[in-house]
């Protein structure tokens, strides 16, 4: 890996400057009763500055969108052995388990749940991974780039994370539901 120079620390050091000011200030007070100014300022930089890192106040909060995208990637294409569902199910029982052991996961997911343009937002972003995701599995399979089974495979698996985050039991929330995506409804309705 190569290290980054001077100048592209700095801008990774702004960048997190500015999500982590407004972090603070949305769990503080909301996001709808924090402005872009005063995160601007409490982060020491410019709106300008604010706007060249991050192109709207609900990115602010969904500031991990490319690492995620290619951590999706990756999954599919070292998945060791195992079926693309099933690879993409212990990612988000893994993903999970992270986020919920941070200190700060309740308090963030209720945010976003509670404000209707960061929930909005948020899902978007997620759902933008679709394409990447449905390209790699049929890079995978070697089904044409366009294969409607790769897209719903895709689609059916990053809308599985919130059905999964939502129950109580995650991990057996993910087993049913990535059970349904690798053998189908047919097979789970079998005695």
């Amino acid at each position: 890996m190569t290290e980054l120079g001077r100048r592209e620390r700095k801008k990774l050091q702004t960048r997190q400057s500015i999500a982590d000011a407004a972090l603070e200030l949305f769990l503080a007070r909301g996001f709808d009763d924090v402005g872009v100014k005063e995160i601007a300022d409490t982060a020491d930089v410019s709106v300008t500055t604010l706007f060249k890192h991050f192109p709207s106040k609900e990115a602010l909060l969904f500031d991990e969108d490319e690492e995620m995208e290619a951590a999706l990637v990756e999954v599919v294409r070292d998945r060791e052995g195992r079926s693309i569902p099933m690879a993409l199910r212990d990612h988000f029982v893994e993903a999970a388990r992270g986020h919920v052991d941070h200190p700060r996961f309740e308090v963030f997911q209720r945010l976003v749940l509670e404000t209707p343009a960061l929930r909005d937002y948020g899902h978007r972003m997620w759902t933008r991974h679709q394409g990447a995701l449905a390209q790699a599995i049929a890079e995978e399979v070697g089904a044409a780039a366009d294969d409607v089974r790769c897209a719903a495979l895709a689609r059916f698996a990053l809308e599985a994370r919130d059905v999964i985050l939502g129950r109580e039991d995650r991990e057996r929330a993910a087993d049913e539901v990535f059970g349904l995506l690798e053998h189908g409804w047919a097979a789970q309705q079998q005695p």
